[in-house]
């Protein structure tokens, strides 16, 4: 289930695009269907074997269009093994919560980013955020777990400061929330309650079949409690005249 609006991101055949944090692939293989030359990049080995594993499949069954590349890199996000300004786009889903030194994490996004070129930022939303957090405290120390919450301005300031400039902003996944402030309530590790598992079997009709009821939904719980809070920025063409 895609977070990142890839119209917003502008994305085109043949373009060179880097998600970064790509986890299991999902926005990566958007990325491939729409005829970009992809790279996904993680730290994570078996994700990433697994995401290669699924770029062949893809090119075998023919969901891709002709001339499209796929491929994989792991590395560390605070030194990313590319050159500056070597991607038309980039997407960051749900990865920056997740790492110490984001600032540095950022420059690096903002200097392999070639002028022109967009970013989409996806993180856990304030609101949904803090009401999980406040409901569990296991849901975010678990290791590798969120560190921090961000507001709309903390992330705008971090990455316009870098170098950006802020085109906008959405929000995602409005039926989520209320699934893990669920499983925040009753125990963030209880697979097995009665209503995790039933608002878990609503989420897979969302995903598997997309009725318009759950569209509906969606449409109408994004932008009250989307849990995804996604940003969009473009790398200006020119550097910015410093201040007088």
């Amino acid at each position: 289930m895609l977070t990142v609006d890839f119209d917003r991101l502008g994305l085109r055949p043949g373009e060179r695009i880097l998600d970064m944090g790509a986890g299991a692939g999902r926005h990566a293989f958007e990325a491939y269907r729409r005829g970009g030359d992809v790279i996904a990049f993680d730290q994570d080995a078996d994700e990433l074997s697994t995401v290669r594993d699924w770029f062949a499949a893809m090119k075998e069954a023919g969901e891709v269009p002709d001339g499209a590349e796929a491929d994989v890199k792991e590395g560390d996000a605070l030194a990313l093994p590319f050159a500056d300004g070597e991607f038309d786009r980039i997407i960051a889903a749900e990865v920056l919560e997740h790492i110490p030194a984001d600032i540095q994490a950022i420059q690096e996004l903002v200097r392999v980013l070639r002028p022109g070129g967009t970013l989409a930022v996806s993180v856990p939303r304030w609101f949904p955020e803090i009401v999980n957090w406040k409901l569990s405290a296991d849901y975010h120390n678990a290791p590798g777990g969120h560190i921090r919450i961000y507001t709309d301005a903390e992330l705008i300031d971090k990455v316009t400061k870098a170098g950006l400039e802020f085109d906008g902003r959405g929000h995602a996944h409005g039926l989520h929330s209320p699934y893990w402030w669920i499983k925040c309530a009753v125990g963030v590790n209880d697979d097995k309650h009665p209503l995790v598992r039933a608002y878990h079997r609503l989420l897979v009709w969302e995903i598997m079949k997309n009725p318009k009821v759950l569209q509906w939904a969606g449409n109408v719980l994004d932008p009250i409690i989307g849990k995804s809070l996604v940003l969009y920025f473009h790398k200006p063409s020119t550097p910015a005249a410093p201040d007088a």
